[in-house]
């Protein structure tokens, strides 16, 4: 494996988001096959696969609780690594590395065990019948052992994308996820373990990712390290910072569960266990599309953090142009792809005829406003990247818990749209939240960018 280091100092600004965004693209693919994987096989499972697919739906905002506990950490942190290495600081962007480290894991156990001892009424809670809890509770039980290897694997690896070494990044999720995808049709079909042979096929991979990151941030070629002592345990410093910045994504991951749980109660009232299988498929379908968005974005991030805290204002406006147009053009083209073949998207997961009359209306309409999601991903990410922390959680609050819950709520009982109304609410938040966030981020990021650069002269 190259261990090819990309330096943020040198080059043009476009190349060095290319060069990390590349490799973050292919192993977000592969980090998505992690549960994208679990459901395709699960779908296909004889008789129950409709079912079961959703109540794996169900079990969404808690993983999703899980990934929000690991961005807190993990993204919290690398922008403030990134931007400590760009001014040299090269200790301190060790100290924050690994302060993160020792979040996640004190983290990961706490959450292990509250989800393991709670995890049945969590499920009703979040929608759950006792027709799908059958498949729900199991799977989650045994999901939730790896917590810990999924929140080191996940949450360290922004550490080395932020070090410039995404060949190294992308490997680690390459690992889980081939190993991944040749165990679930093992345990679900050939042992027949069925919907809990794809959580003890996840979890195995989790720990093969895990120990990967490890053993490069531990002994590799990693310029910065983990260090097993007290000196680096928690400090008060790094822990306030990093959770400040961090509560943006936490707080967009948590409001996605709420999302979820609101979404499912709704479906259930107003369409049934066969309406939540479909919030379970487009979810998955949006969770593909979004995924070269979010590589971008994330490739952009350490190299706009690194030559902000270099004072290189000029080339930060540059990423932010190239991030904004890049999204823009691929959200385009999806929407158009979405409105064209819905079919060729739903049939990923599951081709049940009842539930592709559900599915493909429900599909156009919750991808209606697509492109407009481009314009709220760029911003938050500059707002992240730049260690705006009021502003990008304020947006992360805007568009899911603002917008999409109380829609979620409300549009049902207008004018006679019942379940159709869940799937409307996310096309109106696109629209209203990215407008309004990308026009925060020029009136407020971009004349603080030209009077930094002026003062700079």
């Amino acid at each position: 494996m190259k261990t090819r280091q990309v330096d943020f100092s040198s080059g043009r600004i476009t190349h060095n988001i290319v060069s990390v965004a590349m490799p973050m693209l292919i192993a977000q693919v592969l980090n998505l096959l992690y549960n994208i994987v679990d459901r395709i096989y699960i779908g296909q499972i004889p008789e129950v696969g409709t079912i079961a697919l959703g109540a794996l739906g169900l079990c969404f905002p808690i993983i999703s609780i899980v990934t929000a506990f690991t961005n807190l950490f993990g993204a919290g942190g690398a922008p403030l690594c990134s931007i400590e290495r760009g001014k040299g600081n090269r200790e301190e962007a060790e100290r924050i590395m690994n302060t993160s480290f020792y979040l996640l894991v004190i983290t990961g156990v706490v959450v292990t065990m509250i989800g393991i001892i709670f995890c049945e009424p969590l499920l009703y809670l979040f929608g759950a019948s006792d027709a799908n809890m059958v498949y729900a509770q199991p799977y989650m039980q045994i999901y939730m052992w790896g917590t810990v290897f999924s929140m080191i694997a996940l949450g360290m690896n922004p550490f080395i994308n932020a070090q410039g070494f995404a060949n190294v990044g992308m490997t680690t999720v390459f690992l889980g996820a081939a190993l991944n995808i040749v165990l679930d049709p093992l345990f679900i079909f050939v042992l027949d373990l069925g919907v809990q042979g794809a959580a003890w096929a996840t979890i195995c991979s989790q720990l093969v990712s895990a120990i990967f990151v490890l053993r490069f941030l531990l002994v590799g070629r990693s310029e910065l390290h983990i260090h097993l002592k007290k000196g680096y345990f928690c400090e008060r410093k790094q822990v306030g910072n990093i959770i400040g910045l961090g509560s943006a994504s936490f707080v967009m991951q948590c409001t996605n569960s709420l999302v979820q749980i609101s979404a499912n109660h709704v479906l259930g009232t107003f369409g049934g266990d066969l309406y939540i299988s479909t919030m379970t498929i487009i979810n998955s379908v949006r969770q593909i599309l979004d995924t070269p968005v979010h590589a971008i974005s994330e490739g952009a991030s350490p190299v706009l953090s690194y030559n902000y805290g270099a004072g290189n204002y000029a080339g930060v406006k540059q990423a932010i142009r190239f991030v904004t147009l890049s999204e823009l053009a691929y959200t385009a083209i999806v929407w158009g792809l979405i409105l064209l073949c819905p079919t060729m998207f739903i049939a990923i997961f599951n081709s049940d005829s009842m539930l592709m009359e559900i599915a493909v209306p429900a599909l156009h309409t919750y991808f209606f406003a697509f492109i407009f999601q481009a314009l709220m991903y760029s911003a938050q990410m500059v707002f992240k990247a730049l260690n705006k922390k009021k502003q990008a959680i304020f947006f992360s609050l805007l568009r899911k818990v603002i917008i999409v819950v109380p829609l979620t709520y409300l549009l049902p009982h207008v004018g006679g749209l019942g379940a159709m109304g869940v799937f409307i609410a996310e096309p109106v938040s696109n629209f209203v939240g990215g407008c309004i966030c990308f026009g925060a981020m020029i009136y407020t990021v971009l004349p603080e960018l030209k009077e930094k650069a002026e003062n700079k002269e």
